[in-house]
């Protein structure tokens, strides 16, 4: 059984169990959903159908990469439905056969005016609008990664290190001087190392720039690793899979401020660290690292991480927030990223990206503070 045939099956018994007889994935521009890609390897642009009868129904736009990418059980163009998602519904009803007053989930981020058009349009049908459904299913699933995804994300991490001794290296010898250097640098030499390029958008923000928490515009012709502090967010992606890694590069003179930031940052990080296993609750490592920062009246203005998939941010997700029910699972794929930022002295963030397994944190990636 293929890893998306194991996917689908996980849904397909949720679907059994709350007597949904169809559901309805869709990803296209203005609204993404890699949760589509995961479950039939098309990388989007396409709407898929799952049916609890354990059929499986793509409609791509594009359907040469339709079949060149995906795997389902049947394939048939968008264009067939005049790129119209009412009417693909109720294509994908009659293809898969589905039973007259079953009850048909559509997307919960569908529009309310939308929503009036898919039941007055299929109306023999229960239509479901729901923020949470099949959705929260999706999230769940996805944040624990199976065989496959561990796999990718080995090949991935190792070519992750592999740009951060290049960068660090031509920081060091002067040969990348500017934040429009380092970014460029990465885009093209993402390429030679086998990725399929960059899997968030790049932040290279030199000492005047780094004491947001992304700064604004992502990277310029500034100087970049001077005196203080820069900040280096990036990720690499393959087979839609993306890391997400942080270095500060810290050049003296370094003042007593922000010695005393690198230290709280870096201590802040090996406290995470030591806390991450099976069974812990991601708010209680929030609450940790947040209080630790309070001791010297500090505060990040942030989230401690989250999770990394075929999203740069999901779950799961590390909030110290009370709402915040995650339980950490051998399995996932997280990225821990303590930070504190002074609009004086700069920002400093550290992070990597860590498998969750039985034994507790295994450390993906070599992201650090770099003195220069």
């Amino acid at each position: 059984m293929s890893a998306y045939l194991k996917r689908r099956e996980k849904i397909y018994e949720w679907m059994i169990q709350e007597e949904i007889a169809l559901v309805m994935i869709e990803d296209r521009e203005g609204y993404r959903n890699s949760s589509l890609r995961w479950l039939c390897g098309q990388p989007g642009d396409a709407v898929l159908f799952l049916a609890a009868s354990k059929q499986s129904l793509l409609v791509p736009w594009d359907i040469n990469i339709g079949m060149l990418y995906a795997e389902a059980d049947a394939l048939v163009p968008y264009a067939e439905f005049g790129r119209q998602p009412v009417r693909a519904l109720k294509g994908a009803i009659e293809h898969l056969k589905i039973s007259k007053g079953s009850r048909v989930e559509i997307p919960g981020t569908t529009p309310y005016p939308r929503f009036l058009q898919y039941v007055e349009e299929v109306q023999d049908f229960d239509i479901i609008c729901r923020e949470e459904g099949v959705w929260t299913e999706l999230e769940k699933s996805r944040a624990v990664k199976d065989a496959d995804e561990i796999n990718i994300y080995r090949k991935l991490a190792a070519q992750t290190d592999e740009m951060i001794k290049l960068v660090e290296k031509n920081v060091q010898d002067g040969t990348l001087k500017s934040e429009m250097d380092i970014a460029l640098f990465i885009e093209s030499e993402s390429r030679k190392l086998g990725c399929d390029g960059t899997g968030i958008d790049i932040i290279a923000a030199g000492p005047s720039r780094s004491f947001g928490i992304h700064a604004v515009p992502p990277y310029t012709a500034e100087a970049f690793g001077g005196n203080g502090f820069s900040i280096l967010d990036f990720g690499l992606k393959y087979a839609g899979y993306t890391t997400d890694v942080t270095l500060t590069f810290a050049r003296d003179p370094i003042s007593k401020a922000q010695e005393k930031m690198l230290s709280l940052v870096e201590k802040a990080y090996k406290l995470a660290i030591s806390m991450v296993k099976g069974g812990a609750y991601a708010k209680d490592i929030a609450i940790a690292v947040d209080t630790y920062f309070a001791r010297s009246k500090k505060v990040m203005p942030h989230g401690l991480g989250h999770g990394i998939g075929l999203d740069g941010h999901e779950a799961p997700w590390f909030w110290s927030r009370a709402s915040n029910e995650w339980v950490l699972e051998p399995g996932m794929i997280i990225a821990i990223e303590p930070a504190l930022y002074d609009p004086v002295h700069g920002g400093c963030r550290l992070e990597n990206n860590i498998l969750i397994t039985d034994k507790g944190a295994e450390i993906l990636t070599d992201a650090r503070i770099i003195r220069l």
